[in-house]
Formats: C-alpha cells, structure tokens, sequence
C-alpha cells in the first residue's frame, strides 16, 4: 500500500489530475452484474430494479455482452424487473446470446430465483413473470431451486422430416415454454449436434420461429442422457433446462421412461423432471460465479439518464 501511494503522488500533477478524471468516468460508466451458471448454462444477470434499463436497449446488451473472448461471454442475459402484475413477485426479462428474446429458460430461471431470492425481491417460494406465463420457484438446500413450468402444448411423435439428402428423420416435438424436437439416439457419442442441429432447427416445418434441438439416449425407465443445440445461442451446449423438460416428456410420452426422470446432461450436471400430470417440475443446481462491473465505453452501450 504504501509503495502504491508513493507511485501515484509521485506522479507530474497533469497525470495525477487526468488520472483521477479516468477513474471518475469510469466509475460512472461501470455497472455491477452478476456471472450465475445453472447446469453449464451460463447467465449474465442484472438487477434491472435498480439498473433501470429501458427494454429497447436490452437485445443490443445481449448481443453485445455475451460474446466470449471478446465480451464478458454467456449463454444469455436475464434481467430482473419490477413484477408487472401484484400476483408477481418480479418479473424477467431473457435474451439469448444473440439478442434474441426468449419466452422461458430452464436453467436460467433457477439462476433468476436464486438471485432474487438473494437481493430481496422474493421469498424461497416465489412467482415470477415471463413471457411463456407465470413461473413458480422454490429455493431449497445446497443451492438447488425447484422450478414449476408452464404446461407443455403443442406434442406432436413421430414427424418424420426429409432433408436434401433425403433421408428421413423421426422427430418428435413439444413446447415447454419454448419450442423443442427430440431425437431419439442409440448413441449419443455418435452424434454430429452441430450439423444435425442445425438443420432441424431451420426445418420449414418449424418456421418461422425456429426449435431447439435435443438429442437423447434412454439409459433405463428413470434415466437419459442429453445433448441439445440451443436456438438463439446456435450451438450446442452443456445443458438446457426447458430441453430436459421436453426430453422427459417425450421418453414418457413413448413409454420409455416413467416420473420422475433423471437428466444428465453434456455438462455432467443432474436434473430431475419430475411430471404430475399437465404439471412439469425441473430441479438442479444454481450457482454464483462472481460479481463484477463492466465498462459500458469500451463496448459503446449506453445506460440512460433518468
């Protein structure tokens, strides 16, 4: 400490003076964020509460944040909002790593429960708006979070689809919040997920929104391994929440399995789906990584003014 001051008042007092001017506007320009991964699924998180980002700004911060290497890097961006109705205890706003905004995430919504739970904006068991509909959460022991979906809609087996090489794929789908297709797989390992992925996910039939992608091999009658290709992220990765989901409901739906069912997923993590009729429970692990502060200058996004 005392060297570190004797190099700054030993400074010429032009430098001193224009490095003061730099601290003073970084530390306008600097934001706190929270880092949270759920499962592999890693999350930039804001309390837009107290950030008050106006929601025409919110795609571009994605866009712009997410980014690995270049950027802070995520999976996608969450902010969290004053509820919009009173039966909400906040309400959030999810953006893919590509700016796109998303109606539900799995994982990202355990992150989000946890972080409110934590600033104070929810108690363990709390409510929360998205735009797929309201979400119920319940914050358990050893960071694990309880997530109830919205009903699942739309299932559809055995949509056999033709690619240019016209080779029929069985595909099976079901929205969980977001659209998935579910492939059934004797070997996972085998799996090409980027290329396959990739073209069931721009398919026509599932135009023009596009699906996610879930690659699954049944272990036993309450267990499977997952891969999925993430839409809006447009690659795979280690986990999805609302892709377990849509897994489990598949595999029970083909009496493959029966509830609950354990997910494991390419990350390694354990989820379990748990189906009570029209009613899906998700639950797994949520974590902090850090707290930090980004330099909005240096990425040329803009907070504001009130």
């Amino acid at each position: 400490m005392i060297v570190l001051l004797r190099a700054i008042f030993c400074l010429p007092v032009e430098n001193l003076c224009s490095n003061m001017m730099i601290v003073k506007s970084i530390s306008y320009n600097m934001h706190p964020f929270f880092k949270m991964q759920g499962s592999g699924n890693d999350f930039i998180l804001w309390d837009n509460t107290a950030l008050r980002l106006p929601r025409r700004f919110m795609s571009s911060w994605a866009s712009t944040l997410c980014p690995r290497a270049f950027a802070i890097g995520a999976d996608g961006m969450i902010f969290l909002d004053n509820p919009a109705s009173a039966d909400l205890d906040y309400t959030w706003h999810f953006y893919n790593a590509d700016g796109s905004r998303a109606e539900m995430c799995g994982n990202g919504s355990r992150c989000a429960a946890l972080l409110a739970y934590e600033l104070g904006l929810a108690g363990k068991n709390q409510t929360f708006g998205t735009d797929a509909g309201s979400i119920s959460a319940q914050i358990k022991d050893k960071g694990q979070v309880r997530v109830q979906l919205t009903p699942a809609r739309d299932l559809q087996l055995h949509m056999m689809l033709t690619f240019q090489e016209n080779v029929p794929v069985n595909v099976h789908f079901v929205n969980t919040g977001v659209p998935h297709s579910v492939v059934l797989c004797a070997d996972l390992h085998k799996v090409n997920v980027s290329d396959t992925g990739r073209m069931i996910r721009m398919h026509p039939d599932f135009a023009p929104a596009g699906t996610n992608v879930n690659f699954i091999q049944v272990k036993d009658q309450n267990s499977i391994l997952l891969r999925t290709y993430e839409r809006g992220v447009e690659r795979e990765t280690f986990a999805c929440g609302t892709g377990a989901a849509a897994s489990a409901i598949i595999a029970t739906a083909l009496d493959l399995c029966s509830s609950p069912v354990e997910v494991t997923t390419t990350g390694k993590e354990r989820l379990t789906i748990d189906i009570q009729e029209n009613h899906v429970y998700l639950t797994g692990k949520a974590d902090f990584i850090y707290q930090g502060k980004v330099y909005l200058d240096t990425f040329g996004l803009e907070l504001p003014r009130p």
